[in-house]
């Protein structure tokens, strides 16, 4: 690989150069990688055992508090973490940027800073060596087994932060990317408090898990089976199930052609719930500056296939033709 696909991975993450400070590749070279992230490992399974007790304390208002909640974390994952601080595809007051910014810590998925670093970098160099959730390393590494691995870019105590110079200075996103596991047991709290053991399963464990794997089938899923309505040379597909699971953000191919814009529904039949609550936000007057597509679609130049080295060594039970 070039300079000249850093600057193509630059420009498809939505930014010039000005934008941000991209480090040189030598710094994001390919590691065999290594899983040595058990605390986030042990986190993640303590969730969905928290399931086995989904049955046992269901009720009305238990499901109803956990589907308000999923709505709540997931668009503060797909509005805010993405479409917001990622690719600034619109602008909204300080304040309602860091409110829905909590919305997204509450999700579990790590705090703002490094989300924001780790999804520029999936841009810049997707379907790439330096990806660091590609399916071309196995389904399930795209879906889930990446977050377990150490990769010593995003996992840096600051190298990563050269990838969100905006985010790094701004001492309210530093505050909730310290604090983002604090917030999910402060609400266990409160929903213990509000509603007992049956709020806490369903308002916390079967809500955060089904918010992981909505977020999660984007990165796997939706790099393997759809369609691509525009030539990429990187994975991405439109896919409607997992449009349809994550509030827009299956229409992949699409925001990869065009990652700076709002809207990743380009089509009347993508439904796109995301950039709805957008157009709502514009129409209360919350929301200026809204991108959309404009110019040729972003295209990542064409790169020879990866080297078996780097595929993992693990059971891959879901493969696509496309990566043979």
């Amino acid at each position: 690989m070039t300079t000249a696909v850093q600057e193509a991975g630059v420009q498809e993450a939505g930014f010039t150069t000005g934008d941000v400070s991209m480090p040189d590749l030598n710094t994001i070279t390919p590691r065999f990688p290594k899983f040595k992230k058990w605390d986030i490992f042990l986190g993640i399974a303590a969730i969905h055992a928290g399931l086995v007790f989904a049955p046992s304390t269901f009720t009305w208002p238990a499901f109803r508090v956990c589907l308000a909640l999923q709505a709540i974390t997931a668009l503060g994952i797909t509005l805010g973490f993405h479409r917001l601080l990622t690719h600034r595809s619109f602008k909204v007051p300080k304040w309602l940027e860091y409110v829905v910014t909590l919305c997204g810590s509450l999700a579990l998925q790590g705090g703002p800073i490094k989300w924001v670093a780790t999804h520029r970098v999936h841009h810049a160099f997707s379907d790439r060596p330096q990806d660091p959730h590609s399916p071309k390393r196995g389904f399930w590494w795209a879906h889930v087994f990446w977050l377990f691995a150490y990769d010593e870019v995003l996992d840096h105590p600051t190298k990563h932060l050269r990838f969100v110079p905006e985010l790094a200075k701004d001492p309210v996103h530093q505050f909730l990317t310290k604090t983002h596991a604090l917030q999910t047991f402060l609400l266990g709290f409160l929903l213990y408090a509000w509603g007992g053991w049956p709020f806490v399963v369903w308002g916390i464990f079967v809500r955060t898990a089904f918010v992981y794997h909505g977020t999660w089938l984007v990165n796997s899923a939706a790099h393997i089976w759809g369609y691509q309505s525009y030539q990429t040379n990187e994975g991405s597909r439109n896919n409607w199930w997992v449009a349809l699971i994550s509030y827009g953000e299956g229409w992949h191919n699409n925001h990869h052609a065009y990652p700076s814009s709002a809207a990743h529904g380009l089509r009347w039949w993508e439904l796109d719930l995301t950039y709805f609550l957008i157009r709502l936000l514009a129409m209360l007057g919350l929301a200026t500056e809204i991108r959309l597509p404009r110019g040729n679609p972003a295209q990542l130049p064409a790169v020879s296939p990866w080297p078996s080295r780097l595929r993992l060594p693990i059971p891959n039970p879901v493969r696509s033709a496309v990566y043979g």
